[in-house]
């Protein structure tokens, strides 16, 4: 590849901004073209716009628009408006996200276009393939040309599943850069105010297909958040996606439940690190509690990010035990159970990505990363969580 060469982004969703940010800064930093696609994945401004804006992102050469569907619906409507990017830029390499239908889109239009990908945050399994998102993490990573794994047990991950090591490199998490970059500005008082809450509160996030779409299943989990409620005041910004059936099971404002507008960046991180507790079944959120020290209760019987369970906050719960998990959570209060963070969670995540995909775009082959050996007691675990 040339100096000239240009690279292509593909961001659908809140945590595809977060992550992306750090790459994008660190390429810049280094001489890159570079372009965002916004696919419009999630279409509202506050999961959104707001994002953009509160990251620094530069403004992107598209946006599709295509908001949301059905898994069918939606992913066929970003295959067609991508190829149509795709074709129209010719990027050296596209670099995707995560595991939204986005991402998957972005890596089979570009492997039918021979067009080289790069996937951040490869090798996360959840070996759940009930989930959407498991199955575009397989696909995806057997498709890309270079992979960037953010923990030691995804390139474990990686390797059964025979993906050649040349390809994979242990980088770090980019979205802990992002929330290393906005703890300065990170104040609970404003929106705890803005928001009428009192000095202790819960936050929940509630969003996954297998907690909404089903009735039964997300009338059990409101009576369970209801529950924890009656133990402290839970504020909930509510996720577009399942609204309206999480309203039917009850999950309305009243009493000690406060539900809201999804927050931008800098607001929702500043009221997760004022919160005594999260209830979530989102990946990032796992991890950006385990970084700020926050107890975390995971409405799921699986996670494809265990790291924050064995060096961080986080505890995978079902609906009927998370009264409890929550009285116990509050009991115990913060502080991670190691003390440490994951090993290369230090904030360099992006330059260290920035530096491969340049060094791959002027032909030089970089030894892997995944060669690396990281012992118990290494340095890159030392950080410890912040408050």
């Amino acid at each position: 590849m040339s100096d000239g060469a240009f690279v292509l982004h593909v961001l659908g969703a809140r945590p595809n901004f977060v992550k992306a940010a750090p790459v994008v800064r660190g390429l810049g930093e280094l001489g890159v073209r570079q372009g965002i696609i916004h696919t419009g994945q999630h279409y509202d401004a506050l999961m959104s716009d707001v994002f953009f804006a509160d990251l620094g992102l530069p403004e992107p050469i598209a946006n599709l628009g295509v908001g949301s569907g059905s898994h069918a619906g939606q992913t066929a409507a970003l295959l067609v408006g991508l190829e149509e990017v795709v074709l129209r830029e010719k990027p050296d390499l596209v670099v995707v996200y995560g595991d939204v239908n986005s991402t998957l889109a972005a890596i089979l239009v570009c492997s039918k276009l021979h067009i080289p990908t790069a996937h951040v945050e490869a090798g996360l399994r959840s070996f759940d393939r009930g989930m959407p998102e498991e199955v575009n993490r397989v696909v995806t990573d057997a498709l890309s040309d270079l992979l960037f794994a953010t923990s030691p047990d995804a390139l474990s991950h990686l390797a059964n599943e025979g993906v050649d090591p040349a390809r994979v490199h242990l980088v770090g998490n980019p979205m802990i850069d992002s929330l290393f970059s906005a703890l300065p500005l990170l104040d609970p008082e404003p929106v705890r105010a803005r928001l009428g809450l009192p000095a202790e509160y819960a936050v929940a996030t509630l969003h996954r297909p297998a907690n909404v779409d089903d009735p039964e299943a997300a009338r059990e989990l409101v009576d369970a958040v209801l529950d924890v409620s009656r133990r402290i005041p839970v504020v909930v910004p509510l996720h577009p996606r399942g609204r309206e059936r999480l309203a039917a099971a009850g999950l309305v404002t009243g009493g000690n439940l406060s539900i809201v507008d999804p927050l931008g960046y800098v607001e929702f991180l500043s009221l997760v690190r004022g919160a005594k507790l999260v209830v979530t079944d989102s990946g990032g959120v796992q991890e950006e509690t385990t970084m700020l020290g926050v107890p975390c209760l995971t409405v799921r019987p699986n996670t494809e990010r265990p790291i924050t369970i064995t060096h961080g906050t986080n505890r995978l719960v079902t609906p009927a035990l998370l009264p409890a998990a929550a009285d116990k959570a509050l009991a115990d209060g913060s502080a991670t159970p190691s003390g440490e963070l994951p090993p290369l969670w230090d904030g360099a995540a992006g330059p260290r990505i920035a530096k491969v995909i340049a060094a791959w775009l002027k032909g030089d082959n970089l030894s892997p990363a995944s060669q690396a050996v990281f012992p118990q007691n290494s340095s890159f675990g030392a950080a410890s969580a912040v408050r």
